[in-house]
């Protein structure tokens, strides 16, 4: 299989406006050099919702999930997301199924270091021997020879970062990772991580209307490191952006687009570090998140977007 280009996304513009790029901010830039050698459309795609109810176990509709993931890559997306705490394991194994042997320039990012005790239930493990098995378990599952961006799920407070940190530079000394991120982290943990070894994206929540990590994006964006916004469309429940009754609606509405395409646009011109990773389990809603890539906004259109949100 050939490499994937970031020309791919071009055509998804379908009846999305072409609307006029704004000077201000940043202009929506294709691709990020994640780590500085891993070129990736900044448009990602997060494989978690490809699990079961609670993120337990395997979908019902499994061969449909493969075919989301094959989507995904078909429509521009050489940039996944996942997590050995996904299912647990089920969703490695899951895009080994639909995607290897993978094509040149897929970048798989996985994380380790969260626990599953049932779904819905989440905790940590930051113990060096653990993280030191979950790399090796993970690149079994996913067939790998190396993992191009290992990411410390969370922060274990019962172990001192550095002994985490360790067992991951051990394993990133030893060939079996390329390079490293954090998730859900203050900007004085990165500094204190940055200490114990080379980090080269931060993957925290954030979105339009949740904007709690401004100071990590903007470390970030200093540092040339890769953001990685979890629930960029809000997540699911009431907090997701495609719920009726948000304000960006009439947004949305005047561009013939939805509120998730707007919201994913909006992320893209924020920051030209940031890649977000927009999940979905729909057919549909692969396609419609792709889309939204080629949206530009201009400097009237996010004064509306941004007035709008703080009422949101």
């Amino acid at each position: 299989m050939g490499a994937i280009s970031a020309s791919a996304a071009g055509v998804l513009t379908g009846g999305l406006p072409k609307l006029l790029a704004a000077a201000s901010p940043s202009k929506s830039k294709e691709t990020f050099l994640l780590g500085g050698d891993l070129l990736v459309n900044r448009l990602g795609f997060g494989a978690m919702r490809l699990t079961g109810e609670g993120i337990w176990g395997w979908r019902p509709d499994r061969e449909k999930a493969k075919k989301v993931l094959r989507r995904a890559l078909e429509l521009g997306v050489d940039f996944i997301d996942t997590a050995d705490a996904y299912g647990p394991e089920t969703n490695e194994l899951l895009i080994a199924e639909a995607l290897y042997p993978y094509p040149k320039g897929l970048v798989i990012a996985t994380k380790g270091g969260s626990t599953r005790s049932g779904p819905g239930q989440w905790g940590q493990n930051g113990r060096p021997e653990y993280l030191a098995q979950a790399v090796d378990k993970s690149l079994k599952r996913l067939k790998l020879e190396r993992i191009d961006l290992y990411q410390l799920h969370r922060i274990d407070r019962k172990v001192p970062v550095e002994e985490s940190l360790g067992a991951l530079k051990a394993a990133q000394d030893a060939g079996k990772i390329r390079h490293v991120g954090l998730s859900e982290v203050t900007v004085a943990e990165i500094e204190q991580a940055k200490k114990v070894m080379p980090i080269v994206s931060i993957q925290n929540r954030y979105n339009i209307t949740d904007r709690g990590s401004e100071a990590a994006l903007n470390y970030c964006e200093k540092e040339k490191m890769g953001f990685i916004p979890w629930a960029p469309i809000g997540g699911s429940g009431t907090r997701s952006l495609s719920k009726a009754g948000n304000a960006l609606e009439a947004e949305a509405k005047r561009h013939n687009v939805s509120v998730v395409q707007l919201a994913l646009a909006w992320l893209l011109q924020k920051s030209p570090v940031m890649v977000p990773i927009p999940g979905t389990s729909s057919l549909a809603h692969i396609e419609e998140n792709m889309a939204a890539a080629k949206l530009q906004l201009t400097a009237d259109d996010w004064k509306r977007i941004e007035d709008l949100a703080r009422k949101s």
